[in-house]
């Protein structure tokens, strides 16, 4: 399981909104790279901002 994937099913456990922070904290991936992976889920459309610093999955 890559890093996106670690990411993308932690924010789907918190079941809210979430920062980077959070995200680093439950999965135990350096927050520098929990930040790429969001970069890559957001290209990709598998997560999105619904305000300023916070990530969910896209529905």
């Amino acid at each position: 399981m890559g890093d996106e994937d670690k990411v993308l099913k932690a924010m789907k456990e918190a079941g809210k909104p979430v920062r980077p922070g959070d995200v680093s904290s439950a999965t135990g991936i350096d927050k520098s790279d929990v930040s790429k992976a969001i970069q890559k889920l957001k290209k990709e459309g598998k997560v999105v901002s619904p305000k300023r610093c916070f990530w969910e999955p896209a529905e």
